[in-house]
């Protein structure tokens, strides 16, 4: 399980700047994708206000 969730540490790891957590984390997904030859990756993205949304990106091989 831990090959698959959160490989590359959490975005405090990555000292991202504010707001930008949401791109940051979509763009660190499909880098990841790529670098493992594509598939599927999933994200969850907070947002103020108690929202949440949900990211499902295919990197095609």
């Amino acid at each position: 399980m831990f090959k698959k969730v959160n490989v590359n540490g959490s975005a405090i790891a990555y000292g991202h700047p504010i707001g930008a957590t949401g791109a940051r984390i979509a763009m660190t997904l499909g880098y990841e994708l790529k670098r493992r030859g594509g598939g599927w990756g999933v994200c969850g993205i907070c947002s103020g206000h108690a929202q949440g949304d949900a990211m499902l990106i295919k990197v095609e091989k």
